[in-house]
């Protein structure tokens, strides 16, 4: 019996001192377990395993976090006069963390929280070095929206709108069978397979893919495998002087002339065609802007290399200046508006004009076969008009359509010395030069204007045609207005033409009012900008892009004679910018005498510019020098051809 008693006491003794020994000994082993923040940053470096020099003591049942104002880190305190009191707004903070149980984090946590600190710290500073260069690459598109409000009306969403917009683009269309080619000879030209690569490497890839949907990028990247299909497509388009009618589709999309849209004329109709018929349009015009002589309508400054808005303005200006500069004398200027130019043009006069001009009468079949049975549709967001056939007309967004307009209209030139009809694209002026009240020529050449337009199927905008009258007289005498098909030309005491506000005294304030303003209204999106966190060669990028194009647009033209305060108030300007950006800006002084010894110097190395012969060198002994031109009054002596001048001479 008493045998059988002892076991169980042994088992009981074991059991008892095996309960405390688990009890007890953790928590001895844990109390020698000590590690700093020194450590833990380094213990990747450490040579043991873990080394512990700080403390946790486990006295109360519930222990807690309480946070030092030495260290930044948590540390483990149950003792409550060790215990950091805390008032304010972090109070309410520590109170709860006291009531609520905690658990010491794991040692492994924390070392693993300490190892990928670094690839952390590293991966956020790659992102915001990414994103920074993100929003700088893309700030100027971006604010392009907030530049120009033409966004889609409630009314643009109309599902009938396309439609709509389609019959009105092809009003002009007279309904009649297209001219029957004439059998001619097969055409001469040909293209091999290696320009027609290059053709291809030449297009942007940014651009939007036409009617038949190939991306301009995959042509690009492809021109040497696509070149020799393409090639024998070209050619033989050429042979049988016909295109396909795939390469003639065009989707039309319509592009508010203006930020509010009222009619259906405030829409520009911008045709969006196939990107290969694009390059086979670059190489047809390549073709005949080489065959066609360099003198041919010299003045019409569009589409030609080394002419711009600044020649015509300055052309157009001179020529009036120098004849004011004589006794009784005054200039008329009648500035004509086409209704629709492009879409009005008749491509069977169109053919005729070109075989008159020399070129080959295959490549002419060629051309109205362009320009005759083009499938077109009009589309507006998601909504797509019917198709229908156009035989009028060259669609606005076609490589070779402002060649041929400009071909077109060539023979549209003055008929009498006194008078010059200067065109940029269809943007046609008639400057007449009246002497001793003499307004003979000058109204016969309106007349005769007017015939050549019904002659040429162009209609003439009456209402929008404007007449403006630079008299300098002091004797001065009512002039009587002119008639367009029984209708009186408005007279204007100021005019918007070709970007600038000429008016009828030859003065700029008017256009310096309106450019300060508008330049005033982009300094607002460039401190919007910079509070954004821009850098500053971005702010200085799109000031140059947005504010100093609007100030400097065209300044050969009109800066020279401008009055101090214009200046002054065009400079004010350009310091607001600067100190916006942080760097240093160009003086709109020093951009203006750039620019006119930059165009000097085209203009002299163009023998074919309408200009050239202003600049006439003096003799041999004084080479570099130029003859300066007589001036009578400031307005010419300030105007851009005697600026010029006297900067070339300043530089030899």
């Amino acid at each position: 019996m008493a045998a059988s008693l002892r076991v169980p006491r042994k088992l009981c003794s074991f059991l008892f001192f095996y309960v405390l020994f688990l009890t007890l000994v953790p928590q001895v082993i844990l109390g020698f377990i000590t590690y700093s923040r020194e450590e833990l940053l380094n213990i990747r470096s450490a040579s043991t395993h873990h080394q512990y020099d700080q403390e946790y003591v486990f006295r109360d049942a519930d222990p807690v976090f309480c946070l030092t104002n030495r260290t930044t880190e948590w540390i483990l305190c149950s003792d409550p006069k060790k215990r950091l009191r805390k008032r304010g707004k972090r109070g309410g903070l520590l109170v709860r963390l006291r009531r609520r149980a905690q658990r010491a984090p794991l040692p492994s946590i924390l070392l693993a929280n300490v190892q990928s600190l670094d690839n952390k710290v590293d991966e956020i500073r790659a992102r915001v070095a990414f994103q920074r260069d993100i929003r700088d690459c893309n700030v100027l598109c971006f604010t392009e929206t907030w530049l120009t409000g033409e966004t889609l009306s409630e009314a643009d969403q109309d599902v009938l709108l396309p439609g709509r917009l389609n019959n009105f683009f092809a009003r002009f269309e007279d309904n009649t069978v297209p001219l029957t080619r004439p059998a001619t000879k097969t055409c001469g030209l040909s293209f091999t397979a290696a320009e027609v690569s290059k053709t291809f490497k030449r297009v942007n890839p940014r651009k939007a893919a036409g009617p038949d949907g190939i991306p301009s990028r995959a042509l690009r990247a492809c021109a040497d495998q696509l070149a020799g299909v393409f090639t024998d497509i070209f050619n033989q388009s050429l042979y049988q002087s016909a295109v396909p009618t795939c390469f003639k589709r065009a989707t039309i999309v319509p592009v508010p002339k203006k930020a509010k849209v009222t009619e259906l004329n405030d829409y520009r109709p911008v045709a969006l065609t196939s990107v290969i018929m694009k390059c086979f349009e670059r190489l047809v015009k390549d073709h005949i802007t080489s065959t066609l002589p360099d003198t041919l309508d010299p003045l019409q400054f569009a589409y030609r290399p080394n002419r711009s808005t600044d020649d015509a303005i300055s052309t157009t200006l001179h020529t009036a200046l120098t004849h004011l500069d004589k006794r009784n004398t005054y200039v008329r200027m009648l500035f004509i508006d086409y209704s629709s130019a492009f879409n009005t043009i008749v491509p069977s006069k169109l053919v005729i004009k070109l075989e008159t001009l020399g070129l080959d009468p295959a490549l002419c079949n060629w051309v109205l076969d362009f320009l005759t049975g083009r499938p077109q549709v009009v589309r507006v967001g998601n909504n797509i008009s019917s198709p229908l056939i156009l035989n009028t007309g060259a669609p606005q967004g076609c490589v070779l359509s402002p060649l041929l307009y400009s071909l077109f209209t060539h023979d549209c030139v003055a008929t009498h010395a006194s008078n010059s009809i200067i065109k940029f694209a269809d943007d046609t002026t008639v400057v007449g030069l009246i002497t001793n009240i003499d307004e003979t020529a000058y109204r016969e050449e309106v007349r005769a204007l007017g015939v050549w337009c019904q002659e040429n199927n162009l209609t003439l905008n009456v209402n929008k045609t404007k007449e403006m009258i630079v008299d300098f007289r002091k004797q001065q005498r009512e002039h009587p207005p002119i008639h367009i098909d029984g209708t009186v030309v408005e007279r204007v005491a100021s005019f918007k033409f070709l970007g600038i506000h000429i008016t009828d005294k030859l003065n700029w304030s008017t256009h310096t009012d309106s450019i300060v303003k508008k330049a005033q209204q982009r300094l607002f999106n460039l401190r919007r900008l910079k509070k954004f966190g821009l850098s500053p060669k971005a702010l200085t990028n799109f000031y140059r892009c947005t504010i100093e194009s609007i100030l400097a647009g065209c300044i050969t033209a009109w800066y020279g004679n401008c009055t101090a305060l214009n200046r002054k108030a065009l400079q004010r300007v350009v310091r607001s910018a600067q100190r916006i950006t942080g760097g240093k800006l160009p003086a709109l002084q020093d951009t203006y005498t750039t620019r006119c010894h930059r165009k000097a110097i085209k203009i002299i190395k163009d023998i074919n510019h309408p200009s050239h012969c202003l600049f006439t060198p003096l003799s041999s002994r004084r080479r570099g020098q130029y003859r300066c031109i007589k001036a009578g009054t400031e307005r010419l002596k300030n105007s851009f051809y005697l600026k010029a001048i006297r900067l070339l001479n300043s530089h030899h």
